[in-house]
């Protein structure tokens, strides 16, 4: 077969410059037709939209077509042809056709609907699915979108450590990191496990956020962001949990809650703009297969600003709606930490668009956002959404170091995995703000999609490492 470049499908579905000879590899999406002329759907993953490859089998091996089977690799030579009804405008009629690679029928990809459990046991071969093309495409996107916004605002991308010695969230639920053999322990007197022996000489375990570090980088760099992996070893099996996901954490220093607020707002709402303006292709795909009203969702996301609501309205807003009737599973009073009924009530029911929710009672949230003077709560934020709940939680951070202290002794935090972070608030401190966006949240919204299993590629659940 004659040796030419190869033309993307993304790229080959633009061009009119019919007649020219053309190279495309892929793989069979479908095969159909009559004695004469076969029509094979190609497609190389660049783009949701199959090329039609068109073959007139008299003048191919008959042993060779036999290969061409669903989920075989191609490679076409041919003439790039003005298609009539294929939905595309160009098509490629076959000169010459190699099989890279066969596919038997084994292949679990056959043309026939899949349900998404089903496509989570064959994760090593749904992005092969239009699917699951579109969601990754997207993700990708989404991930682009994410360095330009910071990058364009003069923000630097800040990279925190992954193996760690302390729990930024105090929620103690972390994966330990070790190379001893876990069954020959040493264990001192007191018969607690010692770490002299092991390869950092300490406990150390896996980052549930680059928060803190990032804090540090704020206070030199003045704006920073971190975007990468966090592990979170809470046993919850719920449709928006992962042990394993990938955060983004702004961190910026002289920005307070307002601005906080603002910056959460600006990046979330470029990041679907972004999504509308380069992933339109796939969003219209899983609009039109999986969720109607998609689009309608994300442009309304776009037209109003969020509205910006204290706890303490948020909880009389619920309370009226349970004493007209609604009916939540989970109860409603002042210092409930939120369920994700509660704000999606508040998003969807009662305002229709983003609530950015503010000063929870400082019970519920993290020991470093900044105590307001009302004693009782803290300048915490968080977004939002419908559909999610929670898609952004963030705050402005306790700057003062002595009631940063008395914070971390009231709630028990070993003052010794702490002393670095407190440096911050002894040598020149500043006020400053951040946020944590759950990337995987994100993309549940942009795709529609209603497990977040099924918008990152190999998920991490409990029980569940494969592939």
């Amino acid at each position: 077969m004659e040796k030419m470049s190869r033309t993307k499908i993304v790229d080959l579905l633009k061009r009119e410059d019919f007649g020219a000879m053309v190279n495309v590899k892929g793989w069979v999406r479908t095969r159909r037709g009559s004695k004469q002329v076969n029509f094979i759907a190609l497609n190389d993953g660049s783009t949701i939209n199959n090329v039609q490859v068109v073959v007139d089998l008299g003048n191919f091996d008959e042993e060779m077509l036999k290969d061409i089977t669903t989920g075989a690799c191609l490679s076409v030579n041919g003439t790039l042809t003005e298609s009539v009804g294929s939905g595309q405008k160009a098509e490629v009629q076959a000169r010459e056709i190699e099989v890279l690679g066969t596919c038997d029928n084994t292949y679990p990809l056959q043309k026939k609907g899949h349900s998404m459990e089903f496509l989570r046991e064959i994760a090593h071969l749904r992005p092969r699915t239009n699917t699951f093309g579109a969601i990754f495409r997207i993700r990708h996107n989404m991930a682009m979108a994410i360095h330009n916004f910071f990058h364009d605002r003069g923000f630097f991308y800040f990279h925190t450590p992954i193996i760690t010695g302390s729990d930024c969230e105090g929620a103690g639920q972390m994966f330990q990191v070790t190379t001893k053999n876990l069954y020959d322990l040493k264990k001192d007197e007191s018969g607690s496990i010692t770490y002299d022996d092991d390869f950092f000489g300490k406990q150390t375990s896996l980052t549930v956020s680059g928060q803190l570090e990032g804090e540090l980088a704020a206070t030199a760099l003045g704006m920073i962001y971190t975007f990468g992996p966090t592990f979170r070893a809470e046993n919850s099996n719920t449709p928006r949990h992962l042990a394993e996901f990938w955060m983004i954490e702004p961190e910026v220093a002289f920005n307070d809650i307002t601005d906080n607020m603002d910056l959460a707002e600006d990046f979330i709402k470029y990041c679907v703009q972004w999504a509308l303006n380069n992933c339109a292709d796939d969003v219209k795909f899983l609009n039109d297969m999986f969720d109607k009203g998609l689009i309608e969702r994300l442009q309304s996301v776009l037209k109003d600003s969020f509205v910006r609501l204290p706890y303490t309205d948020g909880i009389k807003v619920l309370e009226e709606a349970v004493a007209k009737g609604h009916k939540f599973e989970f109860p409603v009073y002042w210092g409930v930490d939120l369920a994700s009924e509660h704000e999606r009530y508040l998003v969807e029911e009662h305002f229709k668009r983003p609530v950015i929710l503010t000063d929870y009672p400082k019970e519920i949230k993290a020991f470093y956002m900044k105590q307001n003077e009302d004693g009782k709560t803290v300048r915490a934020m968080d977004v939002l959404f419908p559909k999610i709940g929670e898609i952004i939680g963030g705050s402005e951070r306790e700057s003062d170091y002595s009631k940063l202290v008395s914070r971390i002794e009231e709630l028990d935090i070993p003052m010794k995995d702490m002393w670095w972070y407190l440096d911050t608030r002894k040598f020149g401190t500043c006020p400053h703000s951040g946020f944590g966006l759950g990337f995987e949240r994100l993309l549940l919204f942009v795709t529609g999609m209603t497990n977040i299993r099924d918008v990152i590629p190999f998920p991490r659940t409990p029980h569940n490492a494969e592939f």
